[in-house]
């Protein structure tokens, strides 16, 4: 039977009541780098978004999760995107939104328990990770859970005026 509930934290399906969570996740300047977000959310527009978030992962090709804490504190998120059931890989993204929450093994229990997930319950055979250069946590944090390097894209993303090299991580389901 699938588990989404690690030692410290579980993941669920992202809720009505986890809109002012997603308003402060989304208006957050500080990680439109990573999410590609260019202009602030609205309420409202999240609203609809949270109307349309119980469609199958089949149907929109992508699943977002919230990660939380046991006394039901959402900490982040956790998506699968990109999903291609013919070709058995999806790519996955992670946020821990504040940072005191960083660096305790949230991330890395989320990501161990939506690994297990893909693998058994949706079949995938493999996972992909785009993460910027100089983002040395999240690259120690899928290494540690054995993703690869396995490409290289060369000023991938553009901020604040300068161009940074995106690295692709894959892991190969064995």
């Amino acid at each position: 039977m699938l588990n989404l509930r690690g030692k410290h934290i579980y993941l669920r399906a992202i809720e009505p009541r986890d809109l002012e969570f997603l308003y402060e996740l989304e208006n957050n300047t500080a990680i439109w780098e990573i999410s590609g977000t260019t202009s602030p959310y609205s309420k409202h527009v999240l609203e609809q978004y949270l109307d349309s978030a119980h469609r199958d992962i089949y149907d929109v090709k992508q699943l977002r999760l919230c990660i939380c804490q046991f006394d039901d504190k959402v900490v982040g998120l956790i998506d699968l995107f990109d999903f291609d059931p013919k070709n058995h890989r999806a790519g996955i993204g992670i946020i821990v939104l504040q940072a005191a929450d960083r660096n305790k093994g949230i991330g890395s229990e989320a990501i161990t328990l939506l690994c297990e997930y893909s693998f058994s319950t949706l079949q995938l055979k493999q996972l992909y990770a785009n993460i910027l250069e100089d983002n040395k946590s999240s690259i120690h944090l899928f290494e540690k859970l054995g993703f690869q390097s396995v490409g290289l894209k060369k000023d991938w993303i553009y901020s604040d005026g300068t161009y940074k090299n995106e690295l692709l991580y894959q892991k190969i389901k064995s």
